[in-house]
């Protein structure tokens, strides 16, 4: 058994899904593992991970509108980098900073059209930091 950790740094332009399958399946195949468990973590309070439907990106609009609509900017008393610090933090809790996946071969074991997507709840551009770490043989 034996475990690798990759950093993946994600400049984001606001809110919205930014693709980090490919980056996840590049650093697997770095690693030479054949099968296992890769797990990603996101750093932050403000942004979130999901799988999401890959193909579409009206169902991550749709998405986006209903998750804004649930927690709207301007009702909140922390602010302190923003209307819209509360909310992202909300919607971080309400969504997840870490996904699990299989793998097997040295290949990711996702539906057809399954993505791994970094969830950006700020407006403003950020840098993010996810860990990538692969646990297998």
């Amino acid at each position: 058994m034996s475990v690798h950790h990759h950093t993946i740094a994600v400049a984001t332009k606001g809110p919205g899904f930014y693709d980090l399958t490919e980056e996840v399946e590049r650093a697997l195949e770095k690693t030479k593992l054949s099968s296992g468990l890769a797990t990603v973590f996101c750093r932050h309070t403000s942004c979130s991970l999901t799988f999401m439907e890959n193909a579409s990106p009206d169902a991550r609009r749709d998405l986006q509108r209903y998750l804004d609509g649930l927690v709207p900017a301007g009702h909140f008393e922390h602010d302190l980098e923003g209307e819209d610090d509360m909310p992202a933090h909300i919607k971080t809790v309400l969504t997840r900073t870490s996904e699990t996946m299989p793998f097997d071969r040295g290949k990711l074991l996702l539906g057809t059209w399954q993505g791994l997507f970094l969830w950006e709840h700020r407006q403003a551009p950020h840098r993010r930091s996810v860990i990538a770490t692969f646990v297998g043989e």
